[in-house]
């Protein structure tokens, strides 16, 4: 609280009012196992700050163990928000609804009321989660299109309508309306298709257009428009990936211990076996996209009979070129927390609440000036549509695409053997031709006789 007050004084002056412009949004970054929750609930206590899940799982009620939600004890230590607040079934929550809501809560803008955080001196601490819902809170990116129609009784989503359609149907249709965003997207992607046409439909513009005059905004750039609030102080937690792998074996083993399964049969009861009975369950939308549904689906309508197994999938995405620092933490180490990432996250955002820059150095992110973020590639073998060129780089050397790789060798080295051993060389036919020629003599001298 000491850092929140000097910034209070640094920030009083001429043209300025409290500390509402100082005050940093702080965001955590780093993959499933790194102790971001930790870390932001430390630094939340320490500097006076309020912790806003950017999980996109966490938004839902229920599934609380494998959603890995912070605990109420934990809850009530900092201020949490954007958690457990959105029905189960409701499967066309986006990351629009979510910008809307959190972008209200932290506000610095004229809606702003006592109750948002920043109003009430306190640090707004982003945790992800979701890279695209962070970005959403990071810069203007997204395009708002009508979520209903007016004159209607009944809210209509025109997203869901439209994802009902044939998706080969769709991309052809968006490829009439904005070619450009269509050969980026492949066809069966619908939800994105979807979205596209959505903003093309409801708003007469093109969605790339949107993007494009995004890009061209005063301080605009190659991520999207210009970035949403003025001191955005970004820490990137990592570790090395052994040390993720054992931590995220022993989280699944903490799960299991704490009630993983019942908790699964529970929710499945609820609110999924009148949809498995129906053969109409969809785990495409909402909190059935959650890591570890899909992988226990068998066992819930078998009842325990199989052996689960599950690992939870790592968000391999780093914090790629962005405008504003990236300062990275280490945290392999989980014995030196104190020395090698508290304190250090501490003196970062301290620096950034008392308007001066840190003296740990920023991540340098990696980054070809000749690489093509847009490029367009078409991998025949695993029919998609693959963006960029780092994501296609990725792909070529991705377990998926090389089983592929695999199995259409060795489909064309079975073809080769099959077509070799029908095949008759030219000195065979013509060793045949002479047999039968002979053949043919013999009977004439044997009727002349």
């Amino acid at each position: 609280m000491a850092a929140v007050a000097a910034a209070r004084a640094v920030s009083a002056g001429p043209g300025l009012r409290g500390l509402k412009r100082t005050l940093p949004l702080v965001v955590i970054l780093g993959a499933t196992g790194t102790g971001k929750s930790t870390l932001a609930l430390q630094l939340g206590q320490r500097l006076g700050g309020e912790i806003v899940s950017a999980d996109s799982m966490q938004v839902y009620e229920g599934l609380d163990i494998i959603t890995n939600k912070v605990s109420a004890q934990e809850q009530r230590m900092c201020q949490h928000h954007m958690i457990s607040f959105v029905d189960p079934l409701v499967t066309n929550y986006t990351v629009v609804d979510f910008r809307n809501k959190a972008t209200a809560l932290i506000s610095l803008g004229k809606t702003a009321t006592r109750l948002d955080i920043f109003a009430r001196d306190k640090i707004p601490i982003v945790v992800g989660g979701t890279n695209y819902y962070i970005e959403s809170l990071l810069w203007k990116v997204l395009v708002n299109a009508k979520p209903w129609e007016m004159g209607t009784e009944k809210v209509i989503d025109q997203k869901v309508e439209l994802e009902k359609e044939d998706g080969h149907a769709l991309h052809k249709r968006l490829s009439q309306v904005d070619p450009e965003m269509a050969a980026k997207l492949h066809p069966h992607d619908k939800r994105k298709v979807a979205r596209s046409l959505q903003v093309f439909e409801e708003t007469g513009i093109s969605h790339s257009e949107f993007l494009h005059r995004q890009h061209a905004e005063e301080g605009g750039g190659p991520l999207g428009g210009p970035l949403k609030f003025p001191n955005p102080c970004i820490l990137w937690l990592h570790a090395e990936q052994t040390v993720l792998d054992e931590r995220l074996d022993k989280r699944v083993d903490n799960m299991l211990a704490a009630g993983l399964l019942d908790e699964l049969r529970g929710f499945h009861k609820r609110y999924n076996e009148k949809k498995v009975v129906e053969n109409s369950q969809d785990y495409q939308h909402g909190i059935f996209q959650s890591i570890g549904f899909k992988e226990f689906h068998e066992y819930l309508i078998t009842e325990g009979k199989c052996t689960p197994e599950t690992r939870n999938q790592l968000l391999k995405k780093g914090p790629g070129p962005s405008v504003p620092p990236v300062y990275g933490l280490e945290v392999s180490d989980v014995s030196k927390w104190e020395e090698s990432v508290l304190e250090p996250a501490l003196e970062i955002v301290r620096s950034f609440i008392q308007g001066h820059k840190p003296a740990a150095t920023p991540v340098k992110m990696p980054s070809s000036e000749t690489e093509n973020k847009r490029s367009y590639h078409m991998c025949d073998l695993c029919d998609r549509i693959i963006i960029g060129d780092r994501e296609w780089a990725a792909h070529m050397k991705s377990k998926s695409h090389l089983h592929q790789l695999k199995k259409r060798r060795r489909l064309d080295s079975d073809a080769i053997t099959t077509i070799e051993s029908q095949s008759i060389s030219p000195d065979h036919d013509k060793e045949l031709k002479e047999k039968e020629s002979l053949g043919q003599n013999d009977e004439e001298l044997k009727s002349s006789v």
